[in-house]
């Protein structure tokens, strides 16, 4: 891996170059995407399948397009017992994390006859896209579904893309089961999240969209939001180690290629206090590399987004992770908590040499769908709020008005809302008094 010493300069340049890798950047695939969003907006279920001929090369129909129990049952018989196990255990430790999430109702009734609240309610449906062909990611599954079950949503879609045959791999079925998917579909791309947004003959639509994908999946929930929700336009995957002296360098090294194997736009950045470690780390990523099966892909991440940077001192390291915001941050240090507390913007921390990014993949429990491309400076980690809305609750007894309508209408007035004021005045005594002010009498009700 290359060996940079950190000035602005650097910082600057690596800073603009991982920002290329944003899916709205990408804006050849736009076009196109638009096209098949609104040809399954007007045409349904007829584009829908259409498009999962010509890019799935499977014939779906409204017959087999919703997979049924006994597929799906069928499918759970062809896993591995041993891995459905698995999958159970790491399903219990992030249901159990996220339980902690969940928020309450709440209501402040004052002897001032006033009563605030914020009223607490689940969706009622949200469509969970997995990707799919040669690959299964029943952890993405889980990280999706479980948070939305905690939250109470009754209703959760999942939909992903067939093999030619039609089939949907086994495992990723099973996932669905365990966690509670109550319908699943052969459709993926850009033409499902158009299909989960509208709705179709097939397809009912859902309040939000959740789960990730490729540039087309991306791009299409950018067109679809604001007819429905989503989580985010998630980019590449990415790792920061910050690490001192004290670094395991084949540690640091494992946990690098541990994402720079996603694909080639993954990005892999050790910054480091040492420039010792710094080229430890270099020979022991060239170590690993013949051993690994995604070879080609790893090394093509780090050529172009693969970084080892040499900080001056801790407070450079820390400040240079902070503005990449890193989905994962890894703390290597002598005194790794301390280094937690300075950190402001990461999607996941991971302290010490132990808490290996693929922890937080698979088994921890912390959801592990992260902000990416430095939104984790405004943005959080999937979880239970995600699946939820607030609405504001207010009372005020007559007496409470009365007192508080003189400010009311004054604000109103200054706004030149009059409308906005009369609606106070018509139940206070402020209207009396307007009226004996322009000399006229009204009769009502106050």
């Amino acid at each position: 891996m290359r060996i940079v010493t950190l000035d602005a300069e650097t910082k600057k340049d690596i800073l603009s170059g991982l920002l290329k890798r944003d899916p709205n950047n990408y804006r050849e695939y736009s076009e196109t995407v638009q096209e098949i969003v609104e040809a399954v907006r007007e045409q349904k279920d007829r584009a829908l399948f259409a498009y999962t001929k010509k890019f799935d090369g499977a014939d779906v129909s409204a017959e087999t397009v919703r997979l049924t129990d006994r597929e799906i049952l069928q499918a759970m018989e062809e896993v591995d017992p041993k891995l459905l196990e698995v999958m159970k255990r790491s399903m219990e430790n992030i249901r159990s994390y996220h339980e902690k999430q969940i928020r309450q109702s709440w209501f402040d009734a004052r002897p001032d006859g006033t009563i605030l609240g914020q009223k607490v309610t689940p969706l009622e449906s949200v469509g969970v896209y997995v990707p799919g062909g040669k690959a299964a990611y029943p952890s993405s599954l889980l990280m999706n579904i479980v948070p939305a079950k905690v939250a109470g949503v009754k209703r959760i879609v999942m939909v992903t893309p067939p093999g030619k045959d039609g089939s949907v791999n086994p495992v990723t079925l099973a996932a669905a089961r365990l966690a509670g998917a109550t319908e699943v579909y052969r459709v993926g791309g850009a033409q499902a999240v158009a299909a989960l947004a509208f709705g179709t003959e097939s397809v009912p639509r859902v309040n939000k969209i959740v789960g990730p994908g490729n540039i087309f999946v991306a791009l299409a929930k950018k067109a679809v939001y604001g007819h429905v929700g989503i989580d985010s336009i998630a980019g590449p995957s990415e790792i920061l180690v910050l690490a001192d002296h004290t670094a395991n360098a084949r540690y640091v090294a494992a946990d690098l290629l541990s994402q720079a194997e996603h694909d080639e736009l993954a990005s892999a950045i050790l910054v480091t206090t040492s420039r010792e470690l710094a080229e430890e780390v270099s020979e022991q990523v060239d170590a690993f590399l013949p051993r690994l099966s995604r070879r080609e892909i790893i090394e093509k991440s780090l050529d172009n987004f693969g970084y080892i940077l040499v900080a001056s001192d801790m407070e450079e390291a820390v400040g240079t992770a902070n503005e990449i915001a890193s989905e994962h941050l890894e703390i290597m240090t002598e005194n790794p908590f301390e280094v937690m507390t300075k950190i402001r913007n990461a999607g996941a921390i991971f302290i010490g040499p132990y808490s290996s990014e693929p922890l937080g993949d698979y088994f921890a429990g912390p959801n592990h769908i992260l902000p990416t491309n430095g939104t984790a400076k405004f943005s959080s980690p999937l979880g239970v709020d995600d699946f939820i809305k607030k609405s504001s609750v207010i009372y005020y007894s007559r007496d409470a008005l009365e007192r508080a309508s003189g400010d009311i209408t004054a604000f109103a007035e200054a706004e030149r809302l009059t409308a906005h004021a009369n609606s106070i005045r018509v139940r206070s005594g402020e209207e009396k008094a307007a009226d004996a002010d322009d000399g006229t009498i009204r009769r009502g009700r106050q």
